[in-house]
C-alpha cells in the first residue's frame, strides 16, 4: 500500500515534497517538517512512518505547545514516585512508549528551551532521564519533528537552541501553503466532499463556477484545514444543493482590492511608483505581523519575488 496516497494533490511543489519523503521515510533520519498551521504535517509524519521500517512499531504524537511546561518534561520522559506533588507512583513517558517506533513532535517551536537540552541529549545519546529519577534509560526512537514557525528568528530570539536546530534538521521538508497550490483544490474538494457524503450519509452539494472562481482567489489562511472545515459545514448544511458565492461564509465574499484595479484611474499629477510599491510592502507586512509568505500572497507575489522588491526597497530581509 503506498501510504503517500493520503496526501492528496498533483502539483509541482507536492511531488516535488513527497519524492524526499519517500527517500527519507526508507532511512532512520531524523526529519524536521516545516509548513503553516493545517497544511498537514501530521498525516505526512504518519505516512513516513508507515512507509518505514518502523511501521509495525507504534506511531505517538505529542503536541509541544498543547501542555503546560510543568507537564511536558513528564509527558516525554516519564517520572518516578514522589519526584513531585502527585507524583503517587512510577509513570513511563512518551519515549518509552514509542520505542522502536517513531515519535511525532508537533508545534516543537513551543517546545521549553529547559526541555530543549534534554531533547539533545537523547537525539545525541539515546539516553533519557526521568524526572526525579538519576538513572539514565536507553530507548530506540525516530523522531519526526514539525514547525509551525521561522526557527531561525527563534533561534535568533533565543527561544529556541541552535545545537538542537541542526539535529533536527538533517532532512527538513516544508510543506506548502494551501495558497501555493491552488491547482489542487479540485481534488480537496473531491476527496473531502466524497468523505464526508460516507460519514454523514448525506448527498454531495456541488459547486457551481462562479464558487469554484472564488474558492480559487482566496487565501487560505487555515489552508487544507481550513477547506475541510468548509467541505463538511456545506456537505451538512447544503446537502444535495448547488453552492453559489453568497452560500460561503462572509470571508469568501470579501472583495479583493486586486479586483478593482481596472477601475484605478491615474491621477494627472502621476506618482511615484516606487514609494506606492514600498507602501503596499510594508502595508502587507504589517497586516501579517511580518509574515513573508502570507504578505506575499496578499501581493500576488510569489515568495522570492517579495523577498526582492524587499532588498531593492531596502527593507530588512534577515
Amino acid at each position: 500500500m503506498d501510504h503517500f496516497k493520503t496526501i492528496i494533490g498533483q502539483s509541482p511543489a507536492l511531488d516535488a515534497l513527497i519524492r524526499s519523503a519517500r527517500i527519507a521515510a526508507a532511512t532512520d533520519v531524523t526529519i524536521l517538517l516545516n509548513g503553516e498551521t493545517g497544511t498537514g504535517k501530521e498525516i505526512l509524519a504518519n505516512a513516513i512512518q508507515q512507509s518505514s521500517a518502523r511501521a509495525k512499531k507504534p506511531f505517538i504524537t505529542l503536541n509541544c505547545a498543547a501542555l503546560p511546561e510543568s507537564l511536558i518534561e513528564s509527558e516525554l520522559f516519564g517520572h518516578k514516585k514522589g519526584s513531585f506533588t502527585g507524583a503517587t507512583g512510577s509513570t513511563q513517558g512518551l519515549f518509552q512508549a514509542a520505542d522502536g517506533g517513531t515519535l511525532f513532535l508537533d508545534e516543537i517551536n513551543s517546545l521549553p528551551v529547559s526541555i530543549q537540552a534534554k531533547l539533545l541529549r537523547f537525539i545525541e545519546s539515546g539516553e533519557c532521564l526521568a524526572v526525579g529519577d538519576t538513572e539514565p534509560y536507553t530507548v530506540d526512537v525516530r523522531i519526526i519533528a514539525a514547525s509551525n514557525t521561522d526557527l531561525n528568528q527563534q533561534i535568533a530570539n533565543g527561544t529556541f537552541r541552535r545545537d538542537l536546530y541542526y539535529r533536527l534538521n538533517v532532512v527538513p521538508l516544508n510543506l506548502p501553503p494551501l495558497a501555493a497550490r491552488l491547482g489542487d483544490l479540485d481534488l480537496l474538494i473531491k476527496h473531502f466532499m466524497k468523505r464526508f457524503e460516507r460519514e454523514h450519509g448525506m448527498v454531495t452539494p456541488q459547486f457551481s463556477s462562479r464558487t469554484l472562481k472564488v474558492l480559487k482567489t482566496y487565501s487560505w489562511p487555515g489552508n487544507i484545514r481550513e477547506l475541510r472545515n468548509l467541505c463538511e459545514r456545506l456537505c451538512i448544511l447544503l446537502a444535495g444543493k448547488i453552492i453559489e458565492p453568497e452560500n460561503l461564509p462572509l470571508e469568501f465574499n470579501i472583495v479583493s482590492p486586486s479586483s478593482n484595479l481596472s477601475h484605478f484611474t491615474l491621477p494627472s499629477a502621476g506618482l511615484d511608483l516606487d514609494n506606492l510599491e514600498a507602501s503596499l510592502i510594508q502595508q502587507a507586512l504589517d497586516m501579517t505581523k511580518g509574515n513573508r509568505s502570507k504578505s506575499a500572497r496578499l501581493l500576488g507575489l510569489t515568495r522570492d519575488t517579495l523577498l526582492y522588491r524587499m532588498q531593492k526597497h531596502v527593507f530588512a530581509t534577515h
